[in-house]
């Protein structure tokens, strides 16, 4: 039982469901039907499973030199080629799941698991440490409108891509220094905690619009009110040098704001 909690902890469970929930109401949202849904929602889990997974096996050594309490690995709850054959079998187990949904799907989702591993493997240390998720994130409404099959509009994309770039540096943004200390220096090592805010901010912002462009109506225009107002506090409270756990707040409240726009987008993303 001790394993199996060690385990489910290293494939990051919040992020893994939390993408997973994304995707079946997006699912849900362009009338994919029950089977293609649940299969789809499967799917992706075990790919999130995976990315969670071979983040724990390849950081384990920096996590143990960096004191990390929360990582299973670096803890020595469970052994590294536990995880490792885990992050491999998980990642081969979202591909096949995705088979029956056809091979444009199935083309997408591995290069989304793919993307999302070389962050893991190497992006996260340079300064392209953004692009994994600007890929990933950016093709998730595609990954889901291509099992209709029909390919998701140009204002999906960008704000899929924006909502990567605001989880990326709102993600690294309470571990600069911890990270800075092991030798990971990406994107938003080098623009540091108040230019990291500002592109959390403007990301969260121009998401909201672009929703609000693809779908006009009073709810997205509600939204995108509401998005660029807490974009501006995060900004005045950044460029004040206010580093609090109230502008963490601000900044996941808009990225979850974004999010519901988006899984609410379902009509206007299969028009």
């Amino acid at each position: 039982m001790r394993t199996a909690r060690a385990w489910l902890g290293s494939t990051h469970p919040g992020p893994a469901v939390a993408v997973t929930l994304v995707t079946v109401v997006l699912a849900v949202g362009v009338g994919l039907g029950p089977w293609r849904t649940a299969l789809l929602g499967l799917a992706m889990l075990a790919g999130q499973f995976s990315v969670g997974l071979s983040n724990d096996w390849i950081d384990a050594r920096r996590d143990r030199a960096a004191g990390r309490t929360d990582k299973p690995v670096a803890l020595g709850a469970i052994s590294v080629p536990v995880v490792r054959a885990s992050a491999f079998l998980t990642a081969v187990l979202a591909v096949m799941l995705t088979v029956p949904l056809g091979p444009l799907p199935l083309a997408v989702h591995a290069i989304f698991i793919v993307s999302a591993w070389s962050y893991n493997a190497y992006l996260k240390k340079t300064p392209f440490s953004v692009l994994p998720y600007i890929v990933s994130f950016g093709l998730l409404p595609t990954l889901v409108t291509l099992c209709l099959p029909v390919v998701a509009p140009w204002w999906a994309f960008g704000a899929g891509a924006l909502l990567g770039v605001a989880a990326h540096f709102a993600n690294v943004l309470p571990d600069l220094e911890t990270d800075a200390a092991t030798g990971v220096r990406g994107l938003p090592h080098r623009l540091g905690a108040r230019g990291s805010g500002i592109v959390i901010a403007a990301s969260l912002a121009t998401a909201s619009a672009l929703l609000y462009v693809g779908a006009p109506d009073v709810l997205h225009l509600f939204g995108l009110a509401l998005g660029v107002t807490l974009a501006i506090v995060c900004v005045v409270l950044v460029l004040r040098g206010v580093a609090s756990r109230l502008l963490f707040r601000l900044i996941i409240a808009a990225a979850l704001l974004d999010v519901v726009l988006l899984a609410v987008s379902g009509t206007a993303l299969a028009a």
